[in-house]
């Protein structure tokens, strides 16, 4: 692995380009970090340092070497549980992913992830910001649905909200017929589906006579039949993708993965970099920026965190919640 000489980087970005299942999702954070740097002319400035499964402390040792700034990395969460066990001295890292254990990270260390977690906070606030009082939440056994059903309830409980109802979707005929009873004895005056894919739109139809949010990976590719049935369900969604001609996104290169869930990896890229220059003079006291992946700010627990757009399924289409009908 060849190393820059030292001083003559003030970024280095570590990701898995070489590890048979990261590789793809590796090289479009890449291509949106790289893109964010060459509208900055910094490209120069910058080193990417590929590695495999098994390598991501070696990698970190060669982006330290550089002498860079601030570091980006790791993407998978296996490999930050690594670096934070770890006894190495690292520079300023933005890890692009985040635990959900009581791992404590190296002070050092700042994270900008794309996290369920973060979606259900934000989610929570525009509910709370819309009337909503009472909720019931609709999950499964999966460990999206847990982590999301658990972040969103913390969060509404902290944002002065009763315990959410929890209930079980089971796709299954006895599972629907309890779903079906679950709800119409429910008191809650909004549903929220901690869920994802056709589960999502199935659960939609059993709850018809409030409103309906979704976690955000309920924005995916669905037949004509399941988009009809989530009409008008409501998730956070990146800027990049629901609303890509924002001001605060123009001149930034876009790039047609035809996935939007690499539209997602590309987005946290650009931000990626723009979060790190920030970083590289030192950690900022303060830091707002209108990101590609959404409103971006920096709390004391060392978290970029992101506010997304509030969208909704409106005629097949995806769109901002508030735009014009």
């Amino acid at each position: 692995m060849a190393v820059p000489a030292r001083g003559s980087v003030d970024i280095a970005l570590v990701l898995p380009l070489d590890s048979p299942d990261y590789a793809r999702a590796a090289a479009v954070v890449r291509d949106g970090f790289l893109a964010a740097a060459d509208a900055a002319n910094a490209t120069g400035r910058c080193r990417v340092i590929g590695h495999d499964d098994k390598g991501v402390l070696d990698a970190f040792n060669a982006a330290t070497a550089t002498g860079a700034s601030v570091v980006v990395g790791p993407l998978v969460r296996d490999d930050l549980r690594l670096l934070a066990a770890s006894a190495e001295s690292l520079p300023i890292t933005l890890a692009l992913n985040q635990l959900d254990d009581a791992t404590v990270l190296p002070p050092q260390v700042y994270t900008l992830a794309l996290s369920v977690e973060s979606d259900a906070r934000a989610l929570v606030h525009r509910m709370r910001e819309t009337g909503v009082a009472s909720v019931a939440v609709i999950g499964n056994d999966s460990p999206i649905s847990k982590r999301f059903a658990g972040a969103f309830n913390g969060e509404w409980l902290l944002a002065g909200g009763g315990a959410p109802e929890a209930i079980r979707f089971d796709p299954r005929p006895d599972g629907l017929t309890a779903l079906r009873g679950a709800l119409a004895k429910s008191g809650a005056n909004a549903a929220v589906l901690a869920l994802d894919g056709p589960d999502a739109a199935i659960a939609r139809n059993f709850a018809l006579r409030i409103p309906v949010y979704a976690l955000s990976l309920v924005n995916q590719p669905h037949t004509p039949a399941a988009l009809a049935d989530l009409e008008g369900v409501r998730f956070i969604e990146i800027p990049w993708v629901v609303t890509p001609d924002a001001p605060a996104l123009a001149g930034l290169p876009r790039l047609e993965t035809g996935s939007i869930l690499l539209d997602r990896l590309y987005a946290l890229g650009l931000d990626a970099f723009r979060v790190a220059r920030a970083f590289a003079g030192g950690v900022p006291d303060r830091l707002e920026l209108a990101g590609a992946t959404g409103r971006l700010t920096l709390a004391q627990s060392r978290q970029v965190l992101r506010d997304g757009v509030l969208a909704e399924f409106r005629q097949g289409q995806v769109v901002p919640a508030d735009a014009p009908r």
